[in-house]
């Protein structure tokens, strides 16, 4: 967590706070993991947390299980004005009360604190070594018990099979993926709650609208690789203005001329094209987008708005609730703003993606009308 991450905090100042990290350990894990444990103690002993005396943290650090490592990261922080908060414990089936601050890593599947899964190998076959699952966590605070999943969906392998159908087919695996997740969270062997899921799903804007868009007036050029024919470049250039490029497309290139039309009012000309969600409009609530695309950003320090030139500017970030989760959001005894969804550090480099939070209160008694529901949440 950086200044901007600190800077968030003090804005809100909340009571319990939720940190969900993909890709825990960066990119080079292997190198870098043994950095992990040294940041999460520095983080937990802060001055900036200090306020924080009670803290769950989940490390999926065992990368050397490929069979089960995901590379997810959650961190939970309880203010010390918070009283009687309560985790699940998924094996005996009840809440326990959350005292201290313990940190669990390596091999997460004997914690009953948590259900974590990585997705079938079948499920993405081109990537041999996929890193994609999700961790999830349940609490209980004042009768009000909600589930938290921490989510990493597939990504987009090639910018040119992305664009050859609407939606892609990389869409269709994460429309998969998620289902799974989301059947999985409400299944029979627990009682249903309210959840939020959150994390990096990858959604990616419809890449064949979206090239059609920007390059209306383009004529298309095909180049193919000379040995197997098969096509390795998209070249959209103006039929006059001196046949100016306006868009080159690689499997891992997407060189758009102007970059503003992803910036200019937040990029919200292009969420007509966000279309992945909308295929959960039933199941999932998401509060209006209001920031820019949250991928791919240069992970120059020098470049903070820039976006590279790798994939199509999306919001692969987002967080997203369940139904009655978002009665949870939006119920307030005031008229005052209740929810804010944003993104951190949009002037400094945050790596290749920006983070997003969503900070919000629960109203007094918000759980009140299912409290019977969950009676498990007195101490046992």
């Amino acid at each position: 967590m950086n200044l901007n991450g600190f800077e968030v905090l003090h804005t809100h100042k909340p009571h319990f706070m939720a940190l969900h990290c993909q890709e825990f350990g960066g990119k080079n894990y292997e190198a870098s993991m043994s950095h992990v444990d040294k940041f999460v103690k520095e983080l937990l002993s802060s001055d900036a947390m200090k306020e924080y005396n009670r803290a769950r943290v989940y490390l999926d650090e065992n990368y050397k299980s490929q069979e089960h490592f995901t590379a997810l990261g959650s961190f939970y922080f309880l203010h010390e004005s918070l009283k009687n908060i309560y985790q699940f414990d998924f094996k005996a089936k009840k809440y326990k009360k959350v005292t201290g601050k313990e940190i669990y890593s390596d091999t997460l599947e004997s914690t009953p604190m948590l259900e974590k899964e990585k997705f079938p190998q079948d499920y993405f076959p081109e990537c041999k070594w996929s890193r994609k699952g999700f961790i999830r966590t349940r609490w209980c605070i004042a009768d009000c018990a909600f589930d938290l999943v921490n989510i990493h969906l597939f990504h987009d392998a090639s910018n040119l099979v992305a664009w050859e159908t609407s939606p892609s087919v990389y869409s269709g695996v994460r429309h998969k993926a998620l289902g799974y997740v989301l059947d999985r969270i409400i299944d029979q062997r627990f009682e249903k709650v309210s959840y939020f899921v959150f994390g990096d799903f990858n959604f990616r804007l419809d890449s064949k609208s979206v090239v059609e868009t920007l390059c209306t007036k383009a004529t298309m050029q095909t180049v193919r690789a000379a040995d197997t024919n098969e096509v390795v470049k998209l070249i959209f250039r103006e039929s006059d203005n001196d046949r100016k490029v306006v868009l080159q497309l690689e499997k891992k290139l997407f060189d758009y001329f102007n970059q503003d039309v992803f910036r200019d009012n937040n990029g919200t000309a292009l969420l007509e094209f966000d279309k992945e969600l909308s295929v959960f409009k039933d199941r999932l609530y998401e509060l209006d987008i209001s920031f820019p695309p949250s991928y791919p950003y240069s992970e120059d320090s020098s470049q903070g708005e820039q976006y590279m030139n790798t994939r199509c500017p999306a919001w692969c970030d987002r967080i997203l609730m369940s139904l009655s989760a978002k009665e949870l959001v939006l119920k307030s005894e005031s008229e005052e703003k209740v929810a804010t969804y944003d993104h951190i550090g949009p002037n400094v480099c945050m790596g290749d993606h920006k983070p997003v939070f969503l900070a919000f209160r629960i109203a007094p008694g918000a759980g009140k009308p299912h409290a019977h529901v969950h009676k498990c949440c007195v101490v046992q």
